[in-house]
């Protein structure tokens, strides 16, 4: 048995998929007790629970934990820890962490937290016989997915960390099947892998791309971040804007190859099977 947490978002649900692909069970870790129907289809094991409380009754029985922590929570860096020591101390034996690509840029502060919880982790699992993994992906290619709708009604696209630096956008369904990988092979303990896609792209060419998907002629354009509202979830984007426009946030597609066994896709790939 293999315990996702954060099972309704995005990363968690397509890791959900991939493992349920391999023939895994799945107990799928979710906030809110509402209905899960894409869980629900992909025959994993609905569980609601409360990543702060008390863990014990989703944990139980588990050989493996994927753990994704909700994005810009502020109690990630105390929390995190807590969730894995506890799968620890309840025997499971194989934990991995869904961090970030380059976690020690603590500019940002979400990024600060995912370190912090890394730089724990020989702490957690000490005396308890269970081992570590870690996968730290890239900004995920479907964050764009919303903006591509617009693009073909305006021929625009506002690009919030400029028009100069450029990102390795990876593909969610990559980053899901290396995390199965992680998940369920042997011989990557203690390992840190980072799942960047295959290509830099600046917005100017992710606009080509779409330029050339859309059939009608996109243009990037230079745009401002979210407002502050006063949230650590804007302070987060506001500061990962900033960052990114500064220095871009590419990585080596390489570490992501070897744990696929092939390429991961590029943005292209993933505009076609939208």
């Amino acid at each position: 048995m293999i315990v996702v947490t954060a099972a309704g978002g995005p990363t968690g649900t397509e890791v959900v998929r991939a493992l349920r692909g391999r023939g895994e069970r799945v107990r799928a870790v979710v906030a809110t007790p509402r209905p899960r129907p894409e869980l629900d289809a992909l025959g994993a094991e609905v569980v609601v629970a409360d990543l702060t409380g008390d863990l014990f009754p989703a944990l139980g029985g588990a050989d493996a934990l994927y753990l994704v922590w909700p994005n810009f929570d502020p109690r990630e860096e105390t929390g995190a820890p807590a969730v894995l020591r506890a799968a620890a101390r309840a025997g499971v034996g194989r934990l991995v962490y869904h961090s970030v690509l380059r976690p020690q840029a603590r500019s940002m502060p979400h990024h600060a937290a995912k370190d912090r919880v890394e730089e724990a982790l020989d702490a957690v699992v000490a005396g308890t016989g269970a081992r570590w993994r870690v996968l730290q992906p890239c900004a995920y290619a479907d964050n764009l997915d919303a903006a591509v709708p617009a693009a073909g009604d305006t021929g625009q696209l506002p690009s919030p960390w400029g028009l100069g630096t450029a990102q390795s956008f990876v593909d969610l369904r990559d980053v899901a099947e290396a995390a199965a990988v992680l998940l369920t092979e042997d011989g990557l303990d203690s390992g840190t892998f980072e799942a960047a896609g295959p290509e830099e792209l600046t917005a100017p060419d992710v606009a080509a791309l779409l330029t050339a998907h859309l059939g009608r002629e996109v243009a990037a354009v230079d745009a401002d971040p979210p407002a502050d509202d006063g949230s650590y979830a804007r302070r987060c984007l506001r500061a990962m804007f900033a960052e990114y426009r500064a220095h871009g946030f590419t990585g080596s597609p390489r570490v992501l190859t070897a744990l696929l066994g092939r390429p991961p896709r590029t943005f292209a790939d993933h505009l076609a099977a939208r």
